[in-house]
């Protein structure tokens, strides 16, 4: 083998160990799965920040509910005259990761619901957090940790980051754990993150390659589900942790145009190309111009004065030139060309959609 050859040849090794990913970046096992956690709280504690009571009354109403489970008898119709300035209603949100065990702990999102100011300073009262089962997993408390500032004086009001959301790390103690089928059954199912035939095909034949040469233990069930049958017990752990360190060659996805209608961006992969086609586009601008003036009747005359409108239209119609594009033309080239020719970002979506139409363009055009 002469070196021009072996060159070549560790070029395509190159080539092909970086289309290679590792089953755990593309795919997760069936099962092992975070779980939304909700819950309604009060934050206490507030510099003055807190709701409105005249504007939330569901926060009075909560705040009447916690002091009678207290202990603590509120006289007859004293909620609609509380006026409570350090109190805030909040949704408290988390993820209850995967094999998560009763006594650990969990970040959780505050997020006021109310008109208050800003929850920097408070503290989140014991609130229940609900999964979509309506049982209680985990139970929240703790301080406030709010990452902006904020200041107002005579009418005038600064504000740096949000001051109406919060974190508290750890701030939720799990009290129920999720059980998962993991250890279940005959069988473990891995789901790809994007569903491809290819990438499916080629995941289970990597399994069998280096898991099971003689005896293939894994199977495409579709685009996405691959079957693999596991051993029973703690060797299931470790079989799946070597699965998850496999190497795989991702298929290449289809051609796809992503527009962003919004803020003019344009987005392609490489697997995008065109046919033959010719692009004309010309700006056309209507522009309105109103001037007032007083109409003052002749001297005794006993007219009355009056305001008259003069309005002008003026519409210009730019010139469109003509740009050919050729076969086989790069999308990156095409926008370019089209951008040296002063097409807005707006006109580009629209020159986009009608060579999608025409079939110039052999991509998935997707707005967002």
């Amino acid at each position: 083998m002469n070196i021009r050859s072996f060159l070549f040849a560790l070029l395509m090794l190159v080539s092909m160990s970086a289309a290679a990913e590792r089953i755990k970046d593309i795919a997760t096992v069936l099962g092992v799965r975070e779980n939304q956690l909700i819950g309604y709280g009060l934050v206490v504690g507030l510099d003055g920040s807190g709701d409105m009571t005249m504007q939330t009354p569901f926060t009075v109403q909560s705040i009447t509910n916690m002091l009678l489970q207290m202990g603590v008898n509120m006289p007859p119709g004293s909620s609609s005259i509380m006026m409570l300035k350090n109190v805030a209603a909040v949704t408290v949100t988390a993820s209850l990761p995967p094999f998560s065990r009763p006594g650990q702990t969990i970040d959780i999102t505050v997020s006021s619901i109310g008109n208050a100011k800003s929850l920097r300073g408070g503290t989140l009262l014991m609130t229940p957090l609900k999964g979509a089962d309506g049982q209680v997993y985990a139970m929240a408390q703790g301080n406030m940790l709010v990452s902006g500032a904020g200041a107002a004086a005579a009418g005038s009001k600064t504000q740096v980051n949000h001051l109406s959301v919060g974190r508290i790390p750890g701030g939720a103690t799990v009290e129920r754990s999720v059980p998962t089928a993991l250890g279940q059954g005959e069988y473990v199912y891995l789901e790809l993150n994007n569903a491809d035939f290819t990438t499916a095909m080629r995941l289970a034949e990597a399994i069998d390659h280096n898991l099971a040469p003689v005896q293939g233990i894994a199977m495409a069930v579709d685009a996405r589900t691959i079957q693999i049958k596991a051993p029973e017990g703690g060797a299931r752990v470790a079989f799946i942790s070597q699965i998850e360190n496999l190497d795989v060659d991702v298929a290449a996805g289809s051609a796809k145009v992503i527009v962003n209608a919004r803020t003019g961006s344009v987005v392609m992969n490489q697997h995008v190309s065109l046919d033959d086609c010719a692009v004309a586009h010309g700006n056309l601008t209507v522009v309105v111009n109103a001037e007032n003036t007083v109409s003052q009747p002749a001297p005794l005359s006993q007219g009355q004065t009056a305001a008259v409108t003069n309005a002008t239209i003026e519409i210009n119609a730019d010139k469109g030139n003509l740009l050919r594009l050729k076969r086989g033309v790069d999308l990156n080239d095409v926008v370019k060309a089209l951008n040296s020719i002063g097409v807005t970002p707006q006109d580009m979506l629209a020159i986009l959609q009608a060579m999608k139409s025409a079939g110039a363009l052999h991509a998935d055009l997707e707005v967002i």
